[in-house]
């Protein structure tokens, strides 16, 4: 039977050889672009972080699709309707589009896409539950039914729901297509070192005339920044991505390299846990998380670790975001008033707790993390740090690999904080620590309210409630530093730190 069954696999993978479309500029060149850490996962509704998802998503089309002028465009559906009351989308499928093992894309890859994402082993599982029924109308004719209207459900479709072939997904399961993943995108598969790199090559056969540009992507796995640094320089990479800025300042007058920057609409934080290993710890208790929002010295942080190259947050929703209310002030840095929280409630003498950090995951995060365990024992906040690889750090649901307290950060890639409130304070989510029923109610309540202006109003009552009662520390939001090889040309990061390589060709 396994015989069989690798027979059937290599004769579906041979059905996808490549060939260049007729008229069509073949692909040529190649880049090499560094990853700061190892992806967890390539199947989209296990990719928690961006570095997977920007390797995911060269693969895979969904139905729709955001350009880079932040508008909703037709991908794999070529037009939709939406019924009355919010509940129906119904989209016309595009034609003589084929996975990359040869497979057709029609109204069954829908269905297979909706039925694997929701699978519990799923880090966005939730993304794909909101969804209640997928309607096979006829072949190019599939009609998505809503558990209740969402304010924002193009756009989950968008960057969550990555089309994926039946009969492949069936024969090797979630785990094998994660290992081996297929889709309908401008770069399919060819191999994966863990811990090294990831090589793509162009899908000949791609839908969309005269792309992909590249012949071959290689995505070098390269965690620390020094390190990304000689490698843009040396040549051996084309992109070198989240950079410091005083080590993008060093390569300003390198005639081979640009250097990029842009404001990112991504939140850091430190979480805390009233559930799972939170239970019962001094976290439960209002004033302690005022306490470590006050002791925390942000500004200090922001000026020695970033060189001013971000801007202190207030909460989740960020400037620029819908709704930010900008009458809100975040919080000061002030140790004296963190005492008398602290003592006020209960804790004098303060306590000791343990705190996670993603080694690999983003700029000076180690440094981040030391900082804040040295403010916190100016207040008597004794912490035990727990530095663990991206990895491992999001292998478990709620943060279950590290202590009570975490250090992270989540980006919005649709101009609201809508898809990281529901991710880290909706109960069932994947990656949520935080249960409060206001918060809850308030966040149900801006998903399903369509009119912009009114879900504006709500976002600004939800920011002043995560102030009062606040269920993290939020830290700060940078500025992003890339360098890029002066032969790369077209490459348009976005401010989610997401990218899209189809267009993208070196001279």
């Amino acid at each position: 039977m396994r015989l069989l069954l690798l027979v059937v696999l290599l004769i579906s993978f041979t059905a996808g050889a490549q060939t260049t479309t007729g008229g069509a500029q073949a692909p040529t060149g190649q880049i090499t672009i560094a990853l700061a850490n190892d992806p967890k996962s390539l199947f989209m509704p296990r990719a928690p972080d961006r570095t997977a998802a920007n390797v995911a998503w060269q693969m895979f089309n969904s139905l729709v699709w955001v350009n880079d002028n932040g508008e909703l465009v037709p991908d794999l559906a070529t037009r939709w309707t939406v019924s009355p009351d919010g509940l129906e989308y119904t989209f016309t499928l595009r034609t003589g589009v084929r996975f990359h093992n040869g497979e057709e894309f029609n109204a069954n890859s829908v269905v297979a896409t909706w039925r694997t994402g929701q699978d519990r082993s799923n880090d966005f599982a939730d993304q794909f539950s909101l969804v209640k029924d997928v309607r096979v109308i006829n072949p190019t004719t599939v009609t998505l039914v809503l558990e209740a209207p969402n304010a924002i459900f193009l756009n989950i479709l968008a960057n969550t729901w990555a089309m994926v072939p039946p009969n492949y997904i069936n024969q090797v399961g979630l785990d094998g297509f994660a290992a081996r993943p297929v889709g309908t995108g401008p770069f399919r598969f060819v191999s994966r070192t863990a811990g090294d790199r990831i090589v793509l090559e162009a899908n000949r056969n791609y839908w969309e005339p005269g792309l992909p540009r590249l012949n071959r992507v290689i995505f070098r796995v390269i965690p620390d920044v020094n390190t990304r640094l000689a490698a843009v320089r040396t040549g051996q990479i084309d992109i070198a991505n989240r950079l410091t800025p005083e080590l993008a300042g060093t390569l300003r007058n390198n005639d081979r390299l640009r250097v990029i920057s842009y404001p990112n609409d991504r939140v850091f934080y430190v979480g805390f846990k009233n559930v799972g290993n939170g239970v019962g710890t001094p976290l439960e208790n209002r004033q302690v998380r005022q306490a470590l929002n006050y002791a925390i010295n942000r500004p200090g942080i922001v000026r020695a670790l970033f060189n001013d190259q971000a801007r202190l947050i207030s909460g989740f929703v960020v400037q620029g975001n819908l709704g930010f209310d900008a009458s809100i002030a975040p919080y000061p840095h002030n140790p004296e008033r963190a005492r008398q929280l602290l003592t006020q409630a209960g804790f004098p003498n303060g306590f000791s707790i343990s705190m996670g950090c993603p080694t690999d995951a983003y700029v000076n995060i180690n440094e981040v993390c030391l900082s804040i365990q040295r403010d916190l024992a100016r207040v008597g906040v004794d912490v035990s740090l727990e530095f663990k690889t991206s990895t491992a750090y999001w292998s478990q649901a709620r943060y279950g690999a590290v202590g009570p307290m975490y250090v992270d950060s989540w980006s919005s890639t649709v101009g609201e904080a809508l898809p990281r409130l529901v991710g880290a304070l909706t109960p069932g989510a994947f990656y949520n620590t935080w249960e409060n029923e206001a918060l809850s109610r308030l966040i149900q309540q801006i998903s399903t309210t369509t009119d912009r202006n009114a879900r504006a109003s709500l976002y600004r009552q939800l920011q002043r409630l995560m102030f009062d009662d606040p269920p993290f520390v939020y830290l700060y939001q940078l500025m992003v530093f890339e360098a890029v090889n002066a032969r790369v040309q077209n490459y348009r990061p976005r401010a989610a730190e997401e990218f899209f390589l189809k267009g993208v060709s070196v001279r």
